[in-house]
């Protein structure tokens, strides 16, 4: 009887501490400095500034990238891209604020919710106690609702923390007591302590006024890798000047902006500077690969490093992707050198194959003409017909005793196979007169187009292989 009216007793008291009116803000709760934007996080730079990012940031390999608002009052304000290096900024800073955004917008949205209904859970369990008859099983009932109420802070940005301490105190006491009526000698060591203190927060800050917004996008730019980016943002930042000029302060605002146009202008000369560099070397470059030199393209390389040592070494990405280039033609030139060093050692070979056939290339000049004829239906004489023979004969012999290259062979296997063609053409021709049959007339046509085909590529790669190689246009 004791122990139910002590278990009514505890869950009376238990619901009233949970449900009791709200204190001030506990240490472990996030109180921002002014108004404060929940989807404005912030950027903590290692010299101490700090910049703003419109809702989180990623990394990035070794940058940092985030969303930087042009105008953060502003709730259509255009937003920056911005890639830091992450050896500039304070990650630990950077995290714990990430962490403050998050709990004040949970504290703002549904801590209340949260809480209230975690309260009512422990409520509802304290209030079994005085209906459970056997010790150990109010003794269980208290432990459980003591677990649920001490893990619940960590996994709510430790929200009504000092609350929920004193709570854990008065179950601390009420279990003690079940052990003692239960007979239970065990220890627990949840029991020692209520909770780590949690990690420190840092304080929400207000958004940034016009000025200080401004400055925020100068130091970005100025911390930026990027040409492109660091043009982007100073840009956005002449434009905010202009369009805030009636609530900054005078002097200030001139003195950035000639401070920012004169950035802009270097970072222009600067573009200006290198894209001239990479036109009048790339132009360079190609048509010293076209004459295989080299030599001439190593020192284009070299020139390139000093050219940008001259300029400052200010556009390492345009630097790199132009000695690619440069290094592409390199190649190229070592190919074509080594092609025509092969070419020089062989050319002889090549020019004596092509005396030795030099009269079944001028035969089969004149058989263009008859099988063209053959070809086009137009007629054909006995006399041309029979010329047609006569020169395949010619032909067949002249490349049975001459001796190809392994170059050339195929060279030669197509103009065999372009005399046999001929000669199918005026045989099948001859026939079709005889007969009168167009059929055999159009078998003609195709044996005379495919003798014709063969011989004018097989004189192409002749006439190649007996040329200087070059690099393809």
């Amino acid at each position: 009887m004791r122990a139910r009216a002590w278990g009514v007793l505890l869950a009376a008291c238990l619901g009233t501490a949970l449900h009791g009116q709200s204190r001030e803000p506990t240490r472990s709760q996030v109180t921002p400095a002014g108004p404060a934007d929940t989807n404005l996080f912030r950027v903590f730079l290692k010299d101490g500034r700090t910049l703003v990012s419109y809702g989180e940031v990623a990394r990035v390999e070794d940058q940092l990238v985030f969303s930087m608002p042009v105008n953060p009052s502003s709730a259509e304000s255009d937003l920056q891209l911005v890639n830091l290096p992450v050896d500039r900024v304070d990650m630990d800073r950077t995290s714990r604020y990430a962490e403050s955004v998050h709990a004040s917008r949970y504290v703002a949205t549904r801590a209340a919710t949260d809480y209230a209904l975690v309260s009512n859970d422990v409520a509802q369990a304290l209030n079994a106690v005085a209906g459970a008859p056997d010790p150990m099983k109010r003794l269980a009932i208290v432990e459980r609702a003591r677990k649920t109420l001490a893990d619940w802070p960590a996994a709510h940005y430790n929200y009504k923390q000092d609350e929920i301490k004193q709570t854990l105190a008065m179950l601390d006491e009420a279990i003690a007591e079940l052990r003692v009526a239960a007979g239970s000698t065990r220890f627990d060591l949840t029991l020692v302590s209520a909770s780590a203190e949690p990690p420190p927060l840092e304080p929400l800050m207000p958004a940034p006024t016009a000025q200080e917004a401004i400055a925020e996008l100068v130091n970005a730019a100025d911390l930026a890798e990027s040409a492109p980016e660091r043009v982007s943002l100073w840009d956005a930042a002449l434009t905010s000047l202009q369009r805030d000029a009636d609530t900054l302060a005078p002097e200030w605002a001139a003195a950035t902006t000639a401070a920012v146009s004169a950035k802009i202008t270097r970072e222009r000369t600067t573009d200006a500077a290198y894209q001239a560099l990479t036109t009048s070397t790339l132009t360079q470059a190609k048509a010293r690969a076209r004459t295989a030199d080299v030599r001439g393209l190593q020192q284009l390389l070299d020139l390139i490093h000093a050219r940008d040592r001259a300029l400052g070494a200010k556009r390492p990405e345009a630097v790199a992707a132009l000695v690619d280039s440069v290094q592409v033609e390199l190649d190229a030139a070592r190919r074509l050198q080594l092609a025509r060093d092969q070419w020089a050692l062989r050319v002889p070979a090549y020019r004596q194959y092509r005396a030795s056939i030099a009269s079944s290339v001028s035969r089969f000049a004149d058989l263009k003409k008859p099988l063209e004829d053959i070809k086009a239906l137009a007629g054909s004489s006995p006399f041309a017909l029979s010329s047609v023979e006569v020169a395949v004969a010619v032909i067949r012999a002249n490349l049975a005793v001459a001796s190809p290259p392994e170059e050339l062979k195929e060279v030669s296997s197509l103009l065999v196979s372009a005399a046999e063609l001929a000669d199918r053409a005026a045989v099948v021709r001859r026939e079709a007169a005889l007969t009168t049959s167009m059929t055999r007339a159009w078998d003609a046509s195709a044996a005379a187009a495919g003798s014709l085909m063969l011989a004018a590529r097989a004189l192409d790669e002749l006439k190649a292989a007996l040329e200087m190689p070059q690099l393809p246009k």
